[in-house]
């Protein structure tokens, strides 16, 4: 029976659970108030439309057709009538990365090498549903390198120049234990030639050096040698240059950075790692320190190179650092800053806001650059970090990373991965999700690439905003009233100034008072019950804030939350609720379906129902006789127990007394009984018939034992023990002895106790005494009593 009630309540508990989660996810479905199947998809991924004919119940709006897939199923749907598109993901382009050692044979051209896996695809996105994909990145082995080396030619870089004029192929030699594939360019720059960056006195235009120095003139940026694979050509046209010289202490490197970054046809660009080496020892001027020349046209970030010299330094104004970093990502250009101890501090604050790029300490002469650029590329490519071109209004995208030893990283550290060395493969996973469709419906396309490489991964995002039924739509359709609408997906969707179901009205007659009529029940005033709208001469029922309760019927008279209820739940939880009438499950009854006809609680321990003392009544026992209480009217308060009841017959039939010695014959031959030899030779508990387990006293006082029962036939079955048992006598002599013996020891204790008593007396008065010895005064000198025998007489004559 308990078994029974915790397996029923577990199931209604789970049933309400599961109702409320499809409530829930529902309820954003309902609450867009759909009137089309496109509408009812961009309500949530949970939603989808009913597309059959007869779906909707009389007073029930347009909308009702979108709900969660649950929800539509139970108000019988089909599952084929039910329009839910998903989203779906289209690998288009899906080459393996390139596994390539060092040395090998064969050289493959760099467009060639692939690094990033896949490299297209196309995902087609529904709103709120994410579509996720994995991008694998390997770092290939022997992967070509261009590197240009931009350099400072103010006065203060002149013993740096000299040992940059060798860089070429010592640079060279050290890049060949890294890639076989290596290019090396140089370019330079000073300020933009208009004061006061310069002094623009025809003297110091020629020379603006002072003293017998031989500089050359100033400029703003200069392309000395576009990439090339010959070490020697760099070092032949480096030594032939020559320092020049400004005013002011920061340079014009900005503008010089912005021109090798977008003349990629004269510096000689490949798609490979590209690699600029920008060399200093001065600060930097950026945007707005142009206003001080009179130059105040923002920087236009395009190539003004002309017989590789920049010609627009007078008319632009210097680049700002964030259109720096924008032309560089483009570009997928690596930075390294090779700056002196003194600017360390402002070039690592730049490094922070340029993706990919690296700070190192330059020497006073450059005599470290080698080691320098070495440090700064290992340290660069170690890095693999993940950006996207900018997103369409609406989408959204996350980033999970799987990096090496284990280490997993989310949000913005799911873009990126350290500590990656040559031949290591990493893999993110990435989640593109549409939280709205665009106005134009059309599609777009972004990229998503490693930064500092030219690799990417082109991503077509195409919108599902419609469903499959409005494509098969009949326009003009006889069933949307003589052609006043377009029949599509089930539903009418109307023509411009039709309205009604079936587009049956035009708005000039939606509010007349003849069409109010139609909506009043008979002998009502009431339009639509109060509950809904008269429209087109329709009841269209109102929504409620619960969306699980729902007004229906021609004049929305019907509800499914008005019926009776029980323990709080309509219906009992035991029914829906139809029109305010509960309609009750299987094996419930009643106005609120709180009867139930399963008469297992009623079931008694010896298999009768009710113990056979009343009836099962919605699951509990109604007693027939009042003396009979409980689950299954087992319990008698006024009733003596069934010991007590057979207690003298068992005796006086076993033992043969007792108060019905005497009609014993007549009285207690009701029972079958069975004389056992002790009490374990009893029935136990376990069998099929209900026993109860007795111990009576009897006329001598002497306990006998029994048992009770009664079989499925309704034979009573009395089990005693022959041997009652006794109490025996008591044994006088040891009762006795202990009586005299306590007598005893309590004398000696009282003695002993008045003994010690006086012990503790006179020790205290043999103290006192003590005291009062110690405490006595005598004189020594004279006895208090002493009277002495001489007299002395004084003559007064004398």
């Amino acid at each position: 029976q308990t078994n029974f009630k915790l397996l029923t309540c577990a199931g209604v508990l789970c049933c309400l659970i599961w109702n409320g989660f499809a409530q829930q996810g529902g309820s954003d479905c309902i609450k867009a108030n759909a009137k089309s199947c496109g509408e009812c998809i961009q309500a949530g991924p949970n939603c989808g439309w009913c597309k059959k004919t007869d779906f909707l119940q009389e007073g029930e709006p347009t909308s009702a057709r979108c709900d969660d897939l649950a929800a539509l199923k139970s108000k019988g749907c089909p599952m084929e009538d039910i329009e839910n598109p998903r989203g779906i993901k289209q690998v288009l382009e899906n080459r393996e990365v390139t596994n390539r050692k060092k040395g090998a044979a064969e050289k493959l051209r760099p467009e060639a090498i692939t690094q990033i896996q896949p490299q297209k695809l196309s995902l087609h996105l529904r709103v709120g549903e994410p579509q996720t994909f994995s991008l694998t990145f390997k770092r290939a082995e022997d992967y070509p390198i261009d590197l240009y080396y931009l350099m400072d030619l103010s006065y203060s870089m002149k013993d740096d120049l000299e040992n940059v004029k060798s860089l070429g192929t010592a640079l060279m030699l050290e890049m060949e234990k890294i890639t076989s594939d290596f290019r090396i360019g140089f370019g330079s720059f000073v300020e933009k030639t208009v004061m006061p960056y310069i002094s623009t006195t025809p003297a110091k235009l020629r020379n603006p050096c002072t003293g017998d120095q031989n500089c050359t003139s100033p400029f703003s940026y200069k392309n000395v040698l576009s990439l090339t694979s010959e070490g020697n050509k760099f070092n032949e046209l480096v030594g032939k240059q020559h320092i020049s010289g400004n005013l002011d202490s920061p340079e014009g490197g900005f503008d010089a950075i912005m021109q090798v970054a977008v003349c990629g046809e004269q510096i000689g660009w490949r798609n490979v790692t590209r690699l600029l080496v920008f060399s200093t020892d001065a600060g930097f001027h950026f945007a707005g320190d142009g206003k001080l020349g009179g130059i105040v046209l923002p920087n236009d970030g395009k190539c003004h190179l002309e017989n590789n010299v920049y010609t627009m330094s007078h008319y632009y104004d210097y680049p700002s650092i964030a259109h720096l970093v924008q032309k560089l990502s483009e570009n997928n250009i690596q930075t390294i800053f090779a700056v002196t101890e003194e600017f360390q501090a402002v070039y690592k604050e730049l490094k922070n806001l340029i993706p990919k790029s690296a700070v190192g300490t330059l020497s006073s002469n450059s005599s470290n650059v080698i080691q320098l650029i070495i440090d700064a590329y290992n340290s660069l490519s170690s890095e693999v970090i993940l950006e996207n071109t900018k997103l369409p209004k609406g989408v959204t995208i996350s980033y999970k990373s799987f990096c090496k030893n284990g280490v997993n990283g989310t949000q913005e550290d799911g873009r990126k991965c350290s500590n990656i060395s040559i031949g290591d493969q990493v893999t993110f996973e990435i989640n593109i999700t549409a939280n709205e469709c665009p106005k134009k419906e059309q599609n777009e396309t972004i990229k998503i690439k490693p930064l500092g490489f030219t690799e990417e991964v082109e991503i077509n995002l195409q919108f599902i905003c419609e469903c499959q039924c409005q494509s098969e739509g009949e326009p003009n359709s006889p069933a949307c009233h003589a052609g006043n609408g377009t029949f599509e997906c089930g539903a009418c969707r109307c023509n411009e100034g039709r309205i009604g179901r079936l587009c049956e009205c035009s708005t000039d007659e939606v509010n007349s008072e003849d069409m109010d009529a139609y909506c009043r029940r008979e002998n009502s005033t009431e339009i639509c019950s109060n509950n809904g709208e008269c429209i087109c001469g329709q009841c269209v029922c109102k929504k409620r804030e619960n969306t699980n309760e729902v007004y229906s019927g021609k004049y929305c008279e019907c509800d499914n939350f008005n019926c009776d209820r029980s323990n709080g739940l309509i219906c009992g939880g035991n029914g829906i609720c139809k029109c305010r009438v509960c309609e009750c499950f299987p094996n419930f009854t009643g106005s609120a379906c709180d009867c139930s006809l399963d008469t297992t609680p009623c079931m008694a321990s010896n298999g009768q129902i009710c113990n056979g003392r009343g009836t099962c009544e919605c699951g509990t026992c109604n007693c027939t006789d009042p003396k009979f209480q409980g689950p299954t009217c087992e319990m008698c308060q006024t009733c003596l127990g069934v010991c007590a009841e057979h207690k003298d017959c068992v005796q006086c039939r076993a033992f043969d007394k007792g108060e019905k010695k005497e009609t014993c014959s007549q009285e207690c031959m009701h029972f079958n009984m069975t004389r056992v030899e002790s009490r374990d030779k009893l029935p136990q508990p376990g069998q099929p018939d209900p026993l109860s387990h007795c111990k009576e006293k009897d006329v001598d006082d002497c306990w006998f034992y029994f048992t009770y029962s009664v079989n499925s036939n309704g034979e009573a079955n009395v089990h005693v023990v022959e041997t009652p048992e006794c109490p025996s006598g008591p044994d006088i002599i040891p009762i006795v002895a202990g009586v005299v013996a306590g007598i005893v020891l309590i004398g000696l204790a009282l003695l002993l106790i008045w003994k010690l008593l006086m012990i503790i007396h006179d020790r205290r008065e043999f103290a006192k005494f003590e005291k009062e010895k110690m405490n006595a005064k005598w004189d020594t000198q004279e006895n208090p009593i002493y009277k002495s025998p001489i007299n002395n007489f004084k003559n007064p004559n004398y």
